[in-house]
C-alpha cells in the first residue's frame, strides 16, 4: 500500500517565520503539517542546536561561525528579528528542547548540517533518550555522516540529500542501507522516480523554489518533499491527490 504523501515543513513554515525557530515549528503545526525538517549542528563546547548556516550572521544578531561558539552564547543570541520584528526575542533552540516540544506532535526530519565526527552519534543518542527514534529520519548532504549514523542507528531511516542522482549515488546509497533518495527538485521527473522507486528508495524532494515546483514533484509521484509553505503544499494535494509514478 502507497506511504502518504510526506509534506515536509521544511525549517519549519519558514515563508512566514523565521526558520528553525519555535515560532516556524509551531506555525508549521497551526496550517496543518505533521512533519518537521530542521537542521542540527554542535556548538564549541559540544552541545547540539538546531540553525542551518554553518554561520550566524544571517539569521541572528551574533556573527562568525557556530561552532566556534559555546551553548550559553547561542542562546543570548536574536534569531527572529532579522524575519520581521514581531520574532524579535526568538532564540536558537536546542536539539533536546526542540524532540521535547515536538517528539509526539510530529515526524521529525533532522538534517545532520554540521561536519564534526561526533555529530551523528550524539544526535542519535539525543533522539533516544526522549524515545522519538521511531518517528524520526535523519538526512544530510554528507555521506560521511550517514555512515556514522548507519553504524550506530541502522533502525532510524537515513536519506542522502543530491543535487544529481546517477548510478554511483544509488550504488552508495544501497550500500548504506538507506531509505530514501532526496534529489533537488528541479531534476525531479516520473522516469527519475520511476528509476528510484524500482531501486528501493523512497523519493523525497528538497529545494521547492516556488509552486510550480512543488506541482511537479508531486505529479512526478514523489513520495514528498520539503517545502517552507506546507499550507499550501497541503491544500494542493487536497484538490489533487497524488499518485505514484
Amino acid at each position: 500500500m502507497a506511504t502518504a504523501f510526506m509534506a515536509i515543513a521544511h525549517r519549519g513554515a519558514s515563508s512566514y517565520a523565521p526558520e528553525n525557530t519555535f515560532a516556524a515549528f509551531d506555525l508549521a503545526l497551526e496550517v496543518g503539517a505533521r512533519e518537521l525538517e530542521f537542521d542540527v549542528q554542535e556548538s564549541a563546547d559540544g552541545a547540539l542546536v538546531v540553525i542551518h548556516d554553518d554561520a550566524l550572521d544571517r539569521t541572528t544578531d551574533g556573527a562568525g561561525p557556530v561552532a566556534k561558539q559555546t551553548l550559553a552564547a547561542l542562546r543570548k543570541l536574536d534569531a527572529g528579528s532579522w524575519f520581521h520584528p514581531r520574532f524579535a526575542g526568538q532564540r536558537i533552540p536546542a536539539l533536546p528542547e526542540v524532540l521535547a516540544r515536538y517528539a509526539g506532535r510530529a515526524r521529525l526530519h533532522v538534517e545532520l548540517k554540521g561536519k564534526t565526527p561526533t555529530l551523528a552519534g550524539k544526535t542519535v543518542e539525543c533522539i533516544r533518550s526522549y524515545a522519538a527514534a521511531g518517528a524520526v529520519t535523519l538526512t544530510s548532504f554528507q555521506k560521511e555522516r550517514l555512515a556514522e549514523a548507519r553504524l550506530c542507528a541502522p533502525d532510524i531511516p537515513a536519506g542522502w540529500l543530491l543535487r544529481t542522482i546517477a548510478g554511483a549515488e544509488i550504488a552508495a546509497a544501497r550500500a548504506l542501507g538507506l531509505a530514501q533518495l532526496c534529489p533537488k527538485a528541479d531534476i525531479v521527473t516520473p522516469e527519475l522516480v520511476r528509476s528510484l522507486r524500482a531501486a528501493g528508495f523512497l523519493v523525497r524532494a528538497w529545494g521547492v523554489a516556488s509552486e510550480a515546483l512543488m506541482e511537479q514533484v508531486v505529479r512526478a509521484g514523489a513520495d514528498g518533499m520539503t517545502v517552507n509553505f506546507p499550507d499550501r503544499l497541503l491544500a494542493f494535494l487536497a484538490r489533487n491527490p497524488p499518485g505514484r509514478a
